[in-house]
């Protein structure tokens, strides 16, 4: 049995051994570093969730047999 060491046994462990930066990663799709004072507002994901459940609930309209 040998070992090998001079490369990593798996794909994740050869990703963070060649990231230069972790942040910025090519298996980490939604991870966004931003400026200091730059975040997002949390107003935002309470706005789309308003938006997606009144178009859920309009679109529920349509289905017969309902109120």
């Amino acid at each position: 049995m040998t070992t090998d060491t001079t490369s990593p046994r798996t794909g994740a462990h050869a990703v963070i051994a060649n990231a230069s930066d972790p942040a910025r990663r090519a298996d980490v799709f939604f991870r966004v570093r931003r400026e200091p004072g730059q975040a997002m507002s949390s107003w935002i994901p309470v706005g789309a969730f308003v938006v997606v459940s009144l178009v859920v609930v309009g679109l529920m309209r349509f289905i017969p047999g309902g109120a």
